[in-house]
């Protein structure tokens, strides 16, 4: 990590919300969101908006609160985000990742994207309605959950399974990932919005062998059985393209948009730029080695030897995926899983969908919204069953040279202090008109 001297002029409040949030290390695993959840509850108390605390754990918050709308007969919109954020490697990174710096209009840090920047762009939204007297359409029940980065089971998971009451009137959800900007042509700016998410498995592949001096034939070396196993999975299992309804939406918006009618989908991923790779992605399942271990010296062959992998899933394809990795890695290794969870997909035609088409197109005359399907796994997962129909979008207008989405869980983090500025004035037109 280098030393550089920062942006020294003062930040939006949006902008200094977030980098408060930054400043508050809640890495998962190794530190508790306490302090982040207790920063929110603050905030919203400053307001006159009392919070539900939630700790099944010490330290592991999460915070519930509800602003009353205007129209008591319409559904609550459920807004949710969460306070934890993966580690981050301090010498790998150009700036401290919890110094909340802000350099050259971007504010750098662990949670920038993901998604502390949301939570500023919430918290603000909701501060500029109250403060100027104004309800927001609807009642808003906001939400700011624990352990998503771990899967969610000490923060929405907790909350949905003791008080699902809180969520009753919720038709719709709002939280990640979604609402990034990429320039199609002049005349049009696509925004995404995620109507759907991928499924995970995460998952322990182990094999199990004859331990050994490392100098004989061993025809039962589980270190050669995994990297055999592993190598079978990686080779053979990505399939080729799935569509499902949000993808072929996402398409057919596409060429719609861009006046194509007669471009495959490979052409119009060409169009993406840097969202290129999360898109094809979003297209078929996938599977990658994440870890490995096994041994203790160079010249012993262990008893045993583990690796994990993160597998994702497009939705209705879960069984038919652990089936075809469970076969590729034969019968020498077995599998213990680790985490599942479900992939999901929401109706595309809504009225929310209109209002959030509606609110950028206010303040980007160039904006259309896009659905997509989002690689990521979000608390959504916790929300769905609940009746929930859940949504991906927290609005940002980007520069088309950042490559934004490898910022998500990256080395520097960071985000246009624009974008949150952005995303707070988006928010406002939606949350006071649908």
């Amino acid at each position: 990590m280098t030393s550089q001297t920062a942006d020294t002029g003062a930040l939006s409040d949006v902008a200094q919300l977030a980098q408060q949030l930054i400043r508050i290390n809640t890495s998962n695993p190794g530190h508790a969101e306490r302090p982040a959840a207790q920063l929110v509850a603050d905030h919203l108390a400053d307001l006159g908006v009392p919070v539900q605390w939630f700790e099944p754990d010490p330290g592991r918050c999460s915070v519930v609160a509800r602003v009353k709308g205007d129209d008591s007969r319409l559904p609550a919109l459920l807004l949710h985000a969460h306070l934890d954020v993966v580690p981050a490697i301090e010498s790998d990174w150009q700036r401290d990742p919890f110094g909340g710096e802000s350099h050259d209009g971007y504010l750098w840090g662990r949670g920038a994207v993901d998604m502390k920047g949301a939570v500023a762009i919430i918290l603000d939204t909701v501060r500029g309605l109250i403060r100027r007297g104004q309800r927001p359409r609807r009642d808003l029940v906001l939400a700011f959950f624990a352990d998503e980065e771990a899967g969610g089971e000490l923060g929405a998971g907790h909350v949905t399974r003791t008080n699902p009451q809180l969520f009753a009137d919720c038709r719709e959800a709002i939280g990640e990932v979604g609402g990034f900007s990429h320039t199609l042509d002049k005349h049009h700016r696509a925004y995404f919005v995620a109507t759907g998410e991928k499924g995970v498995l995460w998952a322990r592949v182990v094999a199990e062998g004859r331990a050994g001096h490392g100098s004989m034939i061993n025809p039962n070396n589980p270190v050669m059985l995994l990297a055999a196993a592993l190598t079978r999975i990686g080779r053979n299992a990505n399939s080729s393209y799935i569509l499902k309804p949000t993808t072929t939406a996402m398409f057919d918006k596409l060429r719609q948009t861009l006046d194509t009618p007669e471009a495959c989908e490979t052409e119009l991923l060409a169009r993406m730029g840097p969202l290129h790779r999360m898109m094809s992605a979003s297209l078929t399942n996938t599977v990658n080695a994440t870890q490995l271990a096994a041994g203790y010296k160079t010249n012993v062959v262990p008893a045993i030897a583990t690796g994990t992998i993160d597998a994702r899933f497009l939705p209705g394809e879960q069984e038919i995926f652990r089936k075809e990795l469970e076969a590729l890695a034969g019968d020498r290794v077995r599998f213990e899983r680790i985490y599942e969870g479900a992939a999901l997909e929401a109706t595309l035609e809504t009225e929310l969908i209109a209002a959030i088409a509606t609110s950028l197109r206010r303040e980007d005359t160039t904006a259309v919204a896009i659905p997509y399907m989002s690689t990521a796994f979000t608390d959504a997962k916790w929300l769905a069953p609940l009746g929930i129909q859940c949504y991906g979008f927290t609005p940002m207008q980007l520069p088309d040279d950042l490559d934004f989405t490898a910022l998500f869980h990256g080395v520097d983090e960071r985000v246009p202090v624009s974008a949150l500025e952005f995303g707070v004035r988006v928010f406002d037109t939606l949350l006071a008109t649908y």
